[in-house]
């Protein structure tokens, strides 16, 4: 393999595979290094919601939008303390080019359904790759491939090679040995967010939500560090999505995975999609759903109890993120959801659910019951259903009869029935960062002192530059949006 390249992608998840794929599409020669043996990222473990504004999707549904309405309501999804951090320019940019970016992808064979509704978003924008986030994978890889581009797995990035004051190529571990590669034009960071890095949580976070891991294990801030060893500035980094209650990934390979990381395969699949019963179409959903989406909070504001492997309470419920942090201090830092026959009941149908991609599909007790027997079990008694998780029966009615004395002090419903279901393990995790390198409009890195840093370039989560990304779809727009317009100018001559 050569050694020198025009362009050198770090990543192989959505992010750097549009950069790898639009460089050279444009020209450049290119090489992407992705530590692990395969490629995806976070983008390929995602539902694969893309919201954009604009589009041709939403004029043939005849919904009418604007950016600069997109703008206002992405505003309305973070909390305020976070919205009044947000880099508004980057964000509107965002905005800006997302349409863009969704009308390239058709023309690698990818296709999607949509637009669907996500309120507060005045009208829909959220739209959804068939047959999900594993088909921009397996498109914009084969996009790279067809254009001359390398891509090496198994190869990680330790350092960035500087040289009179520019960033001019990279080294990297490969087979136990480590390579030098130069990058004539520049380096793309797209290593993916920090949620799994204990270390940058402990750092910018806070020491209490060390504990708490991301829904990606492999998510481990490489690429912010690699920035701030360059010297970057980065911006937001005590800002995260979560941490959240989730239940752990099912056992073995989820429904998505099973599908070959194939282009030819994925383009067949989305022309299946259309010709599939509404019955079967609601199937492939919902296990979407059970598989990724957290638990709503009104089960809890309800009524349901949270309990460890021992069968103790040991938070509030209602309170996050102390009920986050007091769950990954658990033995085995698993937890799991106690509904009694109410509860059940009240979770089995519209317009309260366990789980929702919004207005799009809903998963009640029994979605759960069938699809991941692994996270739910029912029995007609408390000890029954102790019993079926291992938990002391005579600890977990003691914890009952506790909460049921002070529920009946203040005059709230009781736990109680012949119908008892525990949802679980669960554990508390961080969804995404919001955490990035500064950057310019450009995808250049910026200094402590605001200016960029020749040779060095960021995209998707590790190029955030200050944004704030709330609500399904804008995380995955940013990552191929970033990518497919930092790879067209990182190619050009005049790229520095």
């Amino acid at each position: 393999m050569q050694e020198h390249f025009d362009v050198i992608v770090v990543g192989g998840g959505g992010s750097g595979l549009a950069a790898a794929a639009s460089a050279a599409e444009h020209g450049a020669s290119v090489l992407l290094l992705e530590k692990l043996p395969v490629l995806g990222g976070t983008t390929g473990i995602a539902v694969g919601s893309f919201t954009a504004n604009c589009t041709s999707l939403q004029r043939e549904a005849g919904v009418e939008d604007s950016l600069e309405a997109h703008v206002e309501d992405a505003g309305k999804f973070p909390p305020p303390q976070y919205e009044a951090r947000n880099n508004a320019a980057l964000r509107r940019f965002c905005l800006a080019h997302a349409a863009e970016t969704l009308a390239w992808l058709p023309s690698m064979g990818l296709r999607f359904h949509g637009p669907s509704p996500e309120p507060p978003n005045r009208v829909p924008r959220m739209h959804n790759v068939v047959p999900g986030a594993r088909a921009y994978i397996a498109a914009l890889q084969e996009r790279v491939r067809q254009h001359g581009g390398v891509i090496r797995t198994g190869a990680t990035v330790v350092g960035l090679e500087p040289r009179e004051g520019r960033v001019t190529g990279v080294i990297a571990e490969i087979e136990g040995r480590r390579r030098h590669f130069g990058a004539r034009r520049g380096v793309i960071l797209a290593a993916g967010d920090y949620a799994n890095a204990p270390a940058l949580i402990a750092r910018y976070k806070g020491e209490k939500f060390a504990g708490i891991e991301g829904i990606n294990p492999h998510a481990t801030g490489d690429g912010h560090v690699l920035a701030q060893q360059a010297g970057a500035r980065l911006v937001n980094m005590d800002i995260t999505y979560g941490p959240e209650v989730r239940f752990v990934a099912p056992p073995g390979r989820t429904l998505q995975s099973l599908v070959p990381l194939n282009a030819t395969v994925m383009r067949l699949l989305g022309r299946l999609y259309p010709l599939l019963p509404g019955w079967v179409l609601a199937q492939i959903v919902r296990r979407l759903l059970v598989t990724w989406q957290h638990p709503e909070d009104a089960l809890h504001e309800d009524g349901a109890i949270l309990v460890n492997q021992a069968g103790e309470r040991f938070c509030d419920e209602r309170r996050s993120p102390e009920r986050e942090i007091a769950l990954a201090a658990q033995p085995g830092k698993i937890a799991y959801i106690l509904l009694d026959e109410r509860l059940c009941e009240r979770y089995s149908r519209w317009p309260h659910f366990i789980s929702t991609a919004p207005q799009t599909a809903y998963a009640y007790v029994q979605d759960y019951l069938r699809l991941r027997p692994d996270v739910a079990v029912q029995a007609t008694t408390l000890d029954a259903v102790a019993g079926r998780r291992g938990i002391p029966a005579g600890v977990l009615r003691r914890t009952v009869a506790e909460v049921n004395r002070q529920r009946t002090a203040a005059g709230q419903p009781p736990l109680q029935g012949d119908r008892w279901v525990l949802l679980g393990p669960a554990k508390a995790y961080f969804t995404t960062t919001e955490g990035g390198a500064a950057i310019n409009e450009r995808f250049q890195v910026l200094d402590e002192a605001g200016q960029p840093i020749p040779g060095l370039y960021a995209v998707g989560q590790n190029g955030l530059g200050g944004q704030v990304l709330w609500g399904h779809g804008l995380h995955i727009a940013w990552a191929i949006t970033s990518g497919r317009l930092a790879g067209r100018y990182v190619a050009s001559p005049g790229a520095r």
